[in-house]
């Protein structure tokens, strides 16, 4: 008796926590479409996805080409378009994915739903079994007796209680398996919703830089009325400019009073790539008896090829200390875009030229989290992303009015000549 009792304990123990399992999960797949079907639509996407992102390499191929070309507006202008198709391309993938990401979401939940399904049927099939126990323990042997049933049937009885027992066992252990694999599968499922909201993000942000794309356009044919002379002399005043706001920066960085100490510095080698495809196209400072350093008229960190849209990454984990656009007070003569990080392990970072900024002062980044994506803003005569590297406990935020750019303030990372660091040597190895 006692041992139907246990039994009767643990299958309202089970049906407690499948029913809880059951209400807090939610049905994602309310539509009669079959899971075939769905790994079909998805390995259909899949083709899809692999054809556009050859597409995408014959762009970045050509766009290669054109860096390599003399700087001319039909360069340039060529350079948008392609720019503009391949950005498309990459929004093209991604809906693919979001649309990939919803179906696997679909079969997930045929699959949560036919879990439940069997839980329920072992449920019932327990709650009919133990219904017969209790029918018989209320016959009691001696009863049976009485009522001149034989010995034999009796014992024919027991043998069928024992048989009962051994199913309802064997029911209980099968639900908890299922209900193992029903909590694993809900696990898969929210991973998939957090990668579906992250795709959608990817997607948003994808459609904001096509945009700008086609602003830059239209400004571009607006300054030179699509004459090359025109554009010649763009460059001609950009870069004079440029020039000029460098000269008045460096000049005010080496006032800036800074002793380095090497031993508040990391090994080489502690920060990963910003880009998931490294070119390097400039390196930093100048060489002076073999190492690198940074000077005056020199190069204040290092440039990497990098299309329009790519998306740049934490070298580690460290705080976004400040995010801005220098073209807003001082157009095409430095940074444009920019987003600054101080790290965990005492150095700090600049990206630059940045087409969109993903990330807000304050912010606490990991290594490996998108933080923007390049583009061509700033002093640029190309997409490129530009990193600069110092010594954590020598640069800051600061806002100063220039003589540049009309006594307007600009605000970005200001630091002592002596604080900047060669990028190269805290990154991974390197071969062109």
């Amino acid at each position: 008796m006692k041992l139907f009792q246990d039994y009767k304990k643990r299958f309202n123990l089970i049906t407690f926590i499948v029913l809880g399992f059951v209400i807090i999960t939610p049905i994602y797949f309310l539509h009669a479409q079959s899971a075939e079907e769905i790994n079909q639509k998805i390995s259909q996407r899949n083709l899809d996805i692999d054809y556009l992102e050859k597409e995408i390499a014959q762009y970045q191929n050509q766009l290669d080409d054109i860096g390599k070309q003399k700087n001319s507006l039909n360069s340039s202008l060529k350079e948008l378009d392609i720019n503009s198709k391949k950005l498309n391309a990459n929004i093209k993938v991604t809906e693919r994915k979001i649309e990939n990401k919803n179906s696997e979401i679909k079969d997930l939940g045929l699959q949560i739903n036919e879990k439940v399904n069997t839980i329920d049927n072992n449920k019932n099939a327990i709650a009919l079994e133990i219904k017969q126990t209790n029918e018989f323990e209320n016959n009691t042997i001696l009863e049976s007796i009485l009522s001149k049933n034989k010995i034999s049937n009796i014992w024919k009885d027991i043998d069928t209680m024992s048989t009962v027992q051994n199913q309802i066992r064997e029911k209980i252990i099968e639900i908890k398996n299922i209900k193992t694999k029903l909590e694993n599968t809900k696990n898969i499922t929210e991973k998939a919703r957090s990668e579906l909201i992250s795709l959608k993000s990817d997607l948003a942000d994808q459609k904001k830089i096509v945009d700008q794309n086609t602003k830059d356009k239209k400004k571009l044919l607006a300054q030179t009325k699509n004459n090359e002379a025109s554009y010649q002399k763009l460059l001609k005043d950009k870069l004079a400019k440029k020039e000029a706001f460098e000269n008045e920066l460096r000049n005010y960085e080496s006032q800036l009073k800074f002793i380095l100490d090497p031993s508040k510095l990391p090994n080489g080698g502690v920060l990963s790539w910003p880009l998931d495809k490294i070119y390097m196209t400039q390196l930093f400072g100048k060489t002076e008896a073999g190492k690198r350093l940074y000077a005056n008229g020199t190069h204040n960190g290092v440039d990497f090829r990098a299309s329009v849209g790519t998306p740049v990454k934490a070298m580690a984990n460290g705080t976004v200390m400040g995010t801005g656009d220098t073209d807003l007070t001082c157009s095409s003569a430095s940074f444009g875009r920019f987003v600054f990080i101080k790290y965990d392990n005492g150095l700090s970072s600049t990206y630059g030229h940045l087409s969109l900024i993903k990330v807000y002062q304050g912010q606490k980044v990991s290594r490996g989290e998108i933080v923007g994506y390049s583009g061509n803003t700033g002093y640029s005569t190309g997409p490129h992303l530009h990193l600069s590297l110092y010594a954590s406990n020598a640069v800051k935020m600061e806002s100063r009015a220039s003589k540049t750019c009309n006594g307007r303030t600009y605000t970005m990372p200001i630091s002592p000549v002596n604080a900047y660091l060669d990028p190269m040597y805290y990154l991974p190895p390197y071969k062109q």
